[in-house]
């Protein structure tokens, strides 16, 4: 027992002792670890810089309208005798529509057309008498000035009659009509639309300070629901002067619709390229720092971090111009911003598109 005592002892004096050695050891082994840790680069992603064309867009949203769009009606009041008109129909200009009961005036114009042609014939007997001495001058200029009114009373019959016609002003798609056979009309009667929609046009606003980019002749890219192709459009007209309440520019633009896909009324989302740069230097948004007094990126040299004051110009969804500070060939750092610091050594990890 005593000597179990005794070897217990001798383990214990023995631990002893050797503690502070085995503590140094591991100490040792963790500053070791430690000190190794730090001294390892950071890894980052970069980025390079190079030339690269730049369009210059804006996006804002329209509303398509007609190329020509009219709310057919009659000039003079009257029973519908004829309705010729087919709702959805393709007509072509001049095609006649409605036509209002005119026999009054067809029975004014028979009455009318038979006493010219009687004073037609006194006309040409008279002139042979004058020519003879048969007649004075002015009993002939009386004959002749009958003939000339009853002309002119053919012809306000004709246009009158011309009234009760309703024609197309011009080549289109009807729409529904608002009248049947034998209605009522009346001048303030809304008969039915007409639109020519092949070209469409496309109507937007743009804020005054990009109005002196846009002409006639800038190309514009849009969208409308339900139909999922890209749609193109060209600026045709604008107007002479900025909108002083919203501070914009209305702008008016055309496209090409001959399968009638695109409906008067629609919502456009549009793109409008104002112009485009060569030899643009982009960065990626993320690689951009704000600082105190303007922006700032960290270059890449020789592996070591390099801080660069920049100026911006172009922001697209991804990336950002770049007008001042940097060159074609530069390295940006895109990740581990806020861990660099100036003459910092750093490993690239990838580098990103």
């Amino acid at each position: 027992m005593k000597r179990v005592i005794s070897i217990i002892g001798i383990a214990v004096v023995l631990m002893i002792i050797a503690y502070p050695k085995v503590k140094g050891y591991f100490n040792n082994s963790s500053n070791a670890s430690s000190s190794g840790s730090s001294n390892s680069p950071l890894l980052v992603d970069v980025f390079v810089i190079k030339a690269d064309t730049l369009d210059n867009k804006i996006f804002t949203t329209g509303t398509l309208i007609p190329n020509e769009e009219v709310e057919l009606s009659a000039e003079s009041p009257g029973i519908i005798q004829e309705l010729y008109l087919n709702e959805g129909a393709t007509v072509k200009e001049g095609d006649l529509l409605v036509k209002i009961n005119d026999k009054d005036l067809q029975a004014q114009l028979t009455r009318a057309e038979f006493r010219l042609k009687l004073a037609e014939e006194r006309e040409r007997r008279q002139e042979q008498l004058l020519s003879k001495g048969g007649i004075s001058q002015e009993e002939y200029d009386a004959t002749l000035n009958e003939v000339n009114v009853l002309r002119a009373e053919v012809s306000l019959i004709k246009a009158q009659i011309e009234k009760t016609e309703v024609r197309a002003p011009f080549s289109g798609i009807l729409g529904l009509k608002y009248v049947s056979d034998g209605s009522y009309i009346s001048p303030t009667t809304r008969i039915a639309t007409l639109q020519d929609i092949d070209p469409i046009k496309l109507d937007f606003s743009v804020p005054e300070r990009y109005a002196a980019q846009v002409n006639v002749g800038s190309k514009i890219t849009f969208s409308v629901q339900g139909i999922d192709e890209e749609l193109s459009a060209t600026v045709y007209a604008k107007e002479p002067r900025i909108n002083t309440e919203t501070r914009t520019l209305q702008v008016r633009a055309r496209s090409e619709n001959s399968n009638g896909a695109l409906l008067p009324g629609a919502f456009a989302d549009l793109e409008l390229t104002l112009d485009t740069i060569n030899g643009a230097l982009l960065v990626p948004t993320v690689s951009l720092v704000p600082e105190l007094q303007g922006q700032k990126v960290f270059l890449l040299k020789n592996g070591v971090v390099q801080p660069q004051s920049v100026e911006t110009g172009i922001r697209t969804d991804r990336k950002i111009q770049i007008t001042n500070g940097v060159q074609a060939g530069d390295t940006v750092l895109t990740t581990g911003l806020l861990q660099v610091r100036p003459g910092m050594k750093v490993m690239v990890n990838s580098v990103v598109d």
